[in-house]
């Protein structure tokens, strides 16, 4: 199934999170697309960030810069606005600052969905809210097993618990307050994103880049885990791919939770994942493992990460025609190119608009 240039010619699209490494990267597709991009979220609290890096403002209808846990103000933005869909983005994405801010992390995560989905109820020109959550949703007690869309929600850290919950909340409202409106919804749920702009602390490729082009060693927590590793373009286009069905005729079918995953052979460890970007930088930097998997440099964060996550994508690739095109290592060169363009202080925007245009074909 491909990208409908037609369909999302001059659509009226609001992302929330619209500054962050994701929401970026969906902001230029979109701007490619012609759509009429509105954002909402708070400004980066990093000096290195894509959206401004990349000078993303200028491709927006209008930058709102705002919580999303006010809820009156969403409501008045939502009716002046008259979005046609909702990417909602907008969230606490770290595991590692879920356990520093917990407090905030369930209240941008669970109270932010909620107060999104609140606003919506009353917009009758929106036809489909996409809400982004996370493969960390499910309930992973180190089984080893393939998690589809049915299987057991949970969480036991502040991330992914809350992430949990949004998927709840949105089924909830959808089940309360949407099912006799024009209005579709569902959720989304990723493997491992990484690609150029993610400066995340803690995020392992940012570190690996970071570390790598200076030859300095790289402190890995946990080699032997294996993540469903892929570039973020791929579970964009299968987002944009769900919103083209969700507005459709038959878009009541798939209001429902969609994984967006990698083939198997991408599930790598995380020690051959460095590895990779190890020979591809021609990097010299020492790859050091840190001995205890829960150690944390801050000494009164205990950290606890599942050793194994694996989700199923057989339900995309049967009813949305999505596939991953990109290689692992396809995805790697993605990302080193994106660094170093950054790194020489070339034109970002226009970089990144090329390799939207390459992967979609725009």
């Amino acid at each position: 199934m491909n990208i409908n240039k037609k369909f999302w010619n001059r659509k009226k699209v609001l992302i929330t999170g619209h500054t962050g490494f994701k929401g970026s990267w969906l902001s230029i597709i979109l701007h490619m697309l012609k759509c009429k991009i509105y954002g909402l979220a708070l400004s980066p609290n990093r000096k290195l960030n894509f959206f401004e890096l990349a000078n993303l403002k200028k491709i927006f209808a209008e930058d709102i810069r705002h919580n999303i846990c006010d809820l009156n103000f969403l409501k008045k933005k939502l009716k002046k606005i008259k979005p046609e869909i909702i990417f909602h983005l907008a969230a606490q994405s770290s595991v590692i600052e879920s356990f520093k801010n917990s407090s905030e992390t369930v209240l941008a995560n669970i109270v932010g969905t909620s107060n999104i989905l609140e606003a919506a109820k009353d917009i009758p020109s929106l036809k489909c809210i996409v809400i982004i959550t996370t493969d960390k949703v499910y309930q992973n007690y180190e089984a080893q097993k393939y998690f589809d869309e049915n299987s057991k929600l949970g969480g036991d850290d502040i991330y992914s618990g809350s992430k949990a919950c949004c998927e709840i909340i949105t089924n909830s409202y959808k089940k309360s307050f949407f099912e006799n409106k024009k209005c579709n919804i569902a959720t989304v749920r990723a493997g491992n994103c990484f690609g150029g702009g993610d400066w995340t602390p803690e995020r392992i490729v940012k570190d690996i880049l970071e570390n790598f082009y200076e030859n300095n060693d790289l402190v890995i927590r946990s080699p032997e885990a294996t993540r469903p590793w892929q570039h973020v373009l791929e579970p964009l286009k299968g987002y944009l791919l769900l919103a083209q069905k969700l507005c459709s005729n038959q878009g009541k079918k798939f209001q429902s939770p969609w994984n967006f995953a990698p083939s198997l052979r991408q599930n790598l460890k995380v020690k051959h994942l460095v590895r990779i970007f190890k020979t591809k930088m021609n990097s010299k930097s020492k790859i050091i493992i840190r001995k205890k998997f829960d150690k944390h440099k801050d000494k009164k964060i205990k950290i606890f990460e599942s050793k194994h996550l694996n989700i199923n994508s057989s339900k995309v690739k049967k009813n949305l025609r999505w596939q991953p095109k990109l290689t692992i290592s396809n995805a790697i060169d993605l990302t080193i190119e994106w660094y170093l363009t950054f790194r020489k202080k070339k034109d970002l925007f226009l970089l990144s608009k090329k390799q939207v245009l390459e992967y979609f074909k725009i």
